[in-house]
């Protein structure tokens, strides 16, 4: 499967430059063709741009109808799978409707476990160490209209320290995210992850 991919983005989008990276890397059937961010300052269009991938801002802010606005653009690319690189938005149900089991998302702790509303980057990884537990990771989701339970595609374990603390091990799950994102891309494009 030819993957176009389309990415949302609300921040740095170190996931979506890891992707970048390793598309170049090797030669696989993924292309980025859009970054749409709700942040028109986020890092992740400045990095998407100087790869010459077509940006676009779009936020409640500048536009009446966000689900609406997004499809437009993903349509206009031909875009067949969305990937959510740190996205703080609440995913339009009309998005998806429209991209139904097309729409992935990383989560820095193995969903179901620290999933939710409100679980994301340092409170997991918080909930995590206050937690004691052994092993953390990260899981690669298709999105639905629940937060984090979406079937899961993907995982990998990390294994926690006696000695770290929530900022350690948000470093140990961002290397992983950064390999684990593309891995499932990869294996997507190979239908070796199928998504029906």
């Amino acid at each position: 499967m030819k993957i176009r991919l389309g990415v949302l983005a609300s921040h740095g989008g170190s996931n979506l430059q890891a992707i970048i990276d390793q598309i170049k890397k090797e030669n696989v059937n993924i292309e980025i063709v859009a970054v749409i961010s709700n942040n028109s300052g986020s890092f992740a269009l400045k990095r998407a741009k100087s790869e010459g991938i077509n940006v676009y801002h779009i936020s409640s802010k500048t536009t009446f109808d966000v689900g609406e606005q997004i499809i437009k653009v993903f349509r206009q690319h031909q875009v067949n799978l969305i990937a959510l690189a740190g996205y703080m938005k609440k995913i339009p149900d009309s998005v998806l409707k429209k991209y139904s089991n097309r729409i992935l998302n990383i989560h820095p702790a193995l969903l179901p476990k620290y999933g939710g509303e409100g679980m994301y980057g340092m409170n997991v990884h918080e909930a995590v160490i206050n937690a004691k537990e052994e092993y953390s990771g990260v899981t690669i989701h298709l999105v639905n209209s629940k937060y984090d339970e979406g079937r899961i595609l993907n995982q990998q374990k990390v294994p926690i320290a006696k000695d770290d603390s929530a900022s350690t091990l948000a470093e140990k799950i961002l290397l992983v995210e950064h390999k684990l994102y593309f891995a499932t891309l990869k294996l997507i494009s190979e239908e070796k992850i199928m998504l029906q």
